[in-house]
């Protein structure tokens, strides 16, 4: 098991390496406490990031690359919001529902199983149109490879991967859909670290990713979010106004990834990558403790000023 810790000041500021318990006593318990689930959870590597904005960073293993799983649709939505702001294409168009996707190992034609797809209404509308809108909400709330398929065939990979670094998010690869076995086989995989999936999320959050508006509606998306074991599991009945977050998910592998809207606090990101748990029910149960640990920490730790970004939880 990989462990490797950093607390830093603001965001804005180069991380400096924490130097112990007298530096900030608050995220050296914090830490000593996830540390503590990691050991005791078997995982083969955990990362965690957690963002207060310019507040302060907890960051676990924060650059160590995991495949991506699902959490690449949140950037492959970010680019369509982004080609939507540019005139490239309208919300509110048709795309033709489809089955059939070039590999990018070789060109050669797959399609994607539906038993495999969290998602089964839009199998039904193959060789229908669909709105584009429709498609990017089944991609993210009910995580729909179908449709993230379709949408990154649209946009290209290699837009999104330029507006991840347009963002400051250096490390993340959206290279292909989901299900390019081929493309798997070479190791032609997405992948993504825990601080730059706090990256992305931060910007989204801020106002900063695309423009404010496109943010706003991105957020009420992540908020309609159907698969809820992870972060959400893990917080309190009282105390949270909403979590707009993406789960993503293949075998040994589970992440969440989260905007957290507090009633009387600042909202934070948190970021939680775990890989070599087998069992996706044991896999939530750490992500769920941690976000508790998180939580606990974020009401008793650094961050006390009342208030909220991007317009009160995205929703103006």
């Amino acid at each position: 098991m990989q462990v490797v810790v950093l607390i830093a000041g603001a965001a804005a500021a180069p991380l400096r390496p924490w130097t112990g318990p007298d530096d900030k006593p608050e995220a050296a318990a914090c830490k000593a406490k996830i540390e503590e689930l990691i050991r005791a959870s078997g995982a083969e590597t955990v990362a965690v990031a957690l963002g207060y904005g310019t507040e302060g960073e907890i960051l676990i293993n924060p650059d160590v690359s995991f495949h991506a799983a699902s959490t690449m649709k949140v950037p492959v939505m970010m680019e369509v919001f982004r080609q939507a702001d540019q005139g490239m294409l309208s919300l509110d168009a048709t795309l033709p529902v489809k089955n059939d996707f070039v590999s990018l190992a070789d060109g050669s034609h797959y399609s994607i199983t539906s038993d495999s797809d969290s998602e089964q209404s839009l199998y039904k509308k193959i060789g229908q149109p669909e709105k584009i809108r429709q498609l990017v909400r089944l991609m993210i709330t009910e995580s729909s490879n179908l449709a993230a398929n379709i949408l990154i065939e649209k946009v290209t990979a290699p837009r999104v991967m330029e507006l991840m670094r347009e963002i400051g998010a250096n490390k993340i690869q959206v290279l292909r859909g989901v299900e390019d076995e081929k493309a798997y086989e070479r190791q032609l995989n997405n992948t993504t670290t825990a601080r730059d999936l706090m990256i992305v999320l931060s910007a989204i959050d801020e106002g900063r990713a695309v423009s404010k508006p496109a943010c706003g509606e991105m957020i009420g998306i992540l908020l309609g979010q159907k698969f809820n074991e992870g972060i959400p599991a893990g917080l309190p009945p009282s105390g949270i106004r909403r979590v707009a977050h993406k789960t993503g998910s293949i075998t040994g592998i589970y992440h969440d990834a989260a905007i957290v809207y507090r009633a009387v606090r600042k909202p934070y990101v948190l970021v939680v990558l775990t890989l070599g748990i087998r069992e996706e029910a044991r896999a939530q149960k750490l992500v769920a403790e941690i976000s508790r640990v998180i939580y606990e920490y974020s009401m008793n730790g650094p961050l006390i000023a009342a208030g909220a970004s991007n317009a009160d939880g995205g929703l103006n």
